[in-house]
């Protein structure tokens, strides 16, 4: 069960902020050895990491947009529907992040401006596995094609039958993803960073994964292919006062400690007849969970921390920015303004984590590890580069000219300064 620390010192919040990740070293060189034979040998390394790691052989590595139409028949008509309204709240979310463009005269005849403009290739990486992640392709897929990708591509695991699972495809079908490829681990990664014969190559990499698409995401973003943001496992951040229901705060603890082994959470009160409580609620809760074995390693390693009050609780959960924080107190509108360092934020009772993670219309994409201190997670910026423009007209180089020659001429670059005389003494003939 959780830690439980009293007014935690430094000393006891140090295993804390280190999280619980497991090191990548042990398995970079198996992860270095995938990449370098995608690279090298194309559609053949494919082939053989699947009948390595996925026990499957394939006669060809992408699937027919039939199968992706008749996904739907397959599912029960209410998680489709289930699936609908969740990118329905998806989209009007990411839709409404779209920036107007703005032109601005810096000064008479220096006009400048900044268009957001699509990244041409994105490719998804969405596990299959236990529990294949079809919820995060929405969360990927839809912002992608509200900002116009021209080619999003998705890799995926097969399951031992050759199959991608059906609400994987209808996910695909409902952001409009068309090319989609039954591959998985560190080899799908590598396929897109480096492109094959089959898969093409691409420019920014999203989606998470175990360590070694983890490990592998980091690799080739050393050379030159973009990823989402830094990942490690998921996280979740409890502020609670006497005020909130002990059941609910227990079962969102289990929610994220159900993801995997490795998660962790954080339950910070002020309150110890609520963390007496909480911990009665999780093992009840606990019972009937059908994860509870993975939950369970999940809460060895993470902590119920009593503090004096509430404004030193949310020092120490923005000393630890989590992915995800929920706020269940009386004085919650006051306690969010308190707010620093999280990937997403959960207010009231009402609030679970879940709704986030699934349908009220914000990304589950988000910072892990603590990497939420100086990242955001994925938006509709996730999928564009915003490209600065200018035009300065005569007047406006007579404006703005003389300084831009007295900088240059103060570093030592006689070029850059001529390249604004040459024209100025044109202008005054």
């Amino acid at each position: 069960m959780l830690t439980y620390l009293k007014n935690p010192g430094e000393g006891d919040l140090h295993a804390l902020f280190k999280r619980a990740a497991a090191s990548l070293a042990d398995i970079g060189e198996q992860v270095n050895d995938i990449l370098e034979q995608v690279e090298t040998q194309g559609d053949m390394a494919l082939h053989a990491f699947s009948q390595k790691y996925d026990k499957v052989s394939l006669s060809g590595f992408e699937i027919d947009p039939t199968e992706i139409s008749k996904a739907e028949k397959q599912l029960p008509e209410a998680l489709c529907q289930a699936m609908r309204l969740a990118a329905a709240n998806i989209s009007a979310f990411h839709k409404a992040q779209a920036e107007a463009q703005r032109e601005i005269e810096t000064m008479p005849g220096v006009r400048c401006w900044r268009k957001s403009i699509a990244i041409e290739r994105v490719g998804l990486y969405i596990p299959g596995g236990s529990a294949p992640l079809f919820s995060t392709l929405l969360m990927l897929g839809i912002p992608a094609q509200l900002a116009g990708c021209k080619e999003v591509i998705l890799c995926t695991p097969p399951g031992q039958n050759g199959e991608v699972h059906p609400a994987i495809l209808f996910a695909a079908h409902l952001t409009g993803i068309k090319r989609i490829f039954r591959v998985g681990g560190a080899q799908a990664i590598a396929a897109m960073a480096f492109g094959t014969e089959s898969i093409p190559k691409v420019d920014k990499l999203f989606g998470p994964g175990n360590a070694w698409v983890t490990l592998a995401k980091q690799l080739v973003s050393a050379k030159g292919v973009a990823i989402d943001l830094p990942a490690g496992p998921s996280e979740l951040a409890i502020l609670a006062d006497e005020t909130a229901n002990a059941s609910f705060v227990a079962a969102d603890l289990l929610s994220q400690a159900e993801h995997g082994p490795d998660s962790q959470v954080l339950l910070v009160s002020n309150s110890e007849l609520l963390i007496e409580e909480v911990m009665a609620a999780l093992e009840l809760q606990l019972k009937d969970l059908p994860r509870k074995a993975i939950a369970r390693k999940a809460l060895a390693h993470s902590f119920v921390l009593l503090v004096e009050n509430l404004h030193e609780g949310m020092e120490l959960i923005n000393r630890y920015a989590p992915e995800h924080l929920i706020i269940n107190c009386k004085n919650e509108d006051e306690l969010v303004t308190l707010v620093q360092n999280a990937g997403s934020v959960f207010l009231g009772q009402f609030s679970p984590e879940s709704a986030g993670d699934y349908a009220s219309g914000t990304n589950h994409t988000l910072p892990t590890m603590g990497f939420a201190r100086s990242y955001s997670g994925v938006s509709l910026d996730s999928f564009v580069k915003k490209i600065t423009f200018q035009r300065i007209s005569a007047h406006g180089l007579q404006n703005i000219g003389p300084a831009v020659e007295q900088m240059a001429e103060a570093e030592g670059l006689s070029a850059h300064r001529n390249a604004v005389s040459i024209r100025l003494k044109q202008i005054e003939k």
